[in-house]
């Protein structure tokens, strides 16, 4: 692949948690196939040992790390892990994530809890982390993955949906905070096909209510990962990007 110089990161280097399935594992392959070297983290040492290894397969340096991405000193230790192996983080993809159905009256503490650590409080940790390292020394972009069940009612899912509200807010918050030298953006996706959409019943599979009528397929959620990772969004910082095929 000849990619256009806006979109080659050869000598780049990108984390992606939960890289190794879904929209993480498409993600790390586009950033790996325009020249980037990788960090696949994600709770599966082995899946993410797996897609490392189709990294590696492309001429790229990769790594695989296993993290509970809502654990404060897992998170540490990735960074530690990451910056003795390469020595930089140019670019930081927030995309770990879970949303268990639970009726709101019935909703555990612990699950509570889980939901908000994994969506928030630790994205939070390594978004601000990474950010600082890359405000003192060449700058970098950062991209939280969020959720469009934090712009409208989603029932059943409510810790799930608040949680993407707070990353919304704390993105352009640590926009604000980091820059000039580091630009921190989110993305919004709607229904995708991903192995999670597995469960939906088969006609989800096919037509969503959103304006395109569909649900998106994996590889569209890459090109706007691809621009706010690039030079080509250098003006672009603490902005949320919907990638929802028009849901609403």
């Amino acid at each position: 692949m000849t990619p256009d110089p806006l979109f080659d990161f050869t000598g780049k280097v990108a984390l992606v948690t939960g890289g190794s399935r879904g929209l993480g594992y498409r993600m790390v392959k586009a950033l790996a196939e325009r020249g980037a070297d990788v960090i696949v983290a994600s709770r599966k040492l082995d899946k993410c040992e797996e897609v490392a290894g189709e990294c590696r397969a492309l001429g790229r340096r990769a790594m695989a790390h296993s993290v509970h991405c809502g654990r404060w000193d897992e998170i540490d230790a990735l960074i530690a892990a990451a910056y003795a192996e390469f020595g930089r983080i140019d670019i930081l993809i927030n995309n770990a994530g879970m949303s268990p159905p639970c009726p709101s009256h019935e909703m555990p503490e612990s699950l509570f809890d889980s939901v908000m650590n994994l969506n928030f409080k630790g994205p939070f940790r390594l978004a601000s982390q990474i950010a600082h390292r890359m405000s003192q020394s060449e700058g970098g972009a950062i991209i939280n993955i969020s959720s469009t069940g934090a712009l409208m009612a989603l029932p059943m899912v409510v810790p799930y949906g608040s949680a993407k509200a707070a990353l919304n807010a704390m993105s352009v918050s640590l926009s604000r905070e980091y820059a000039p030298k580091v630009r921190v953006n989110t993305i919004s996706p709607g229904p995708f096909l991903t192995d999670i959409a597995e469960a939906w019943e088969p006609n989800k599979r096919e037509t969503q209510p959103v304006a395109l009528g569909r649900p998106g397929r994996p590889e569209e959620i890459v090109t706007a990962a691809l621009m706010l990772a690039s030079p080509a969004s250098s003006y672009t910082t603490g902005a949320l990007v919907r990638v929802d095929g028009g849901q609403r």
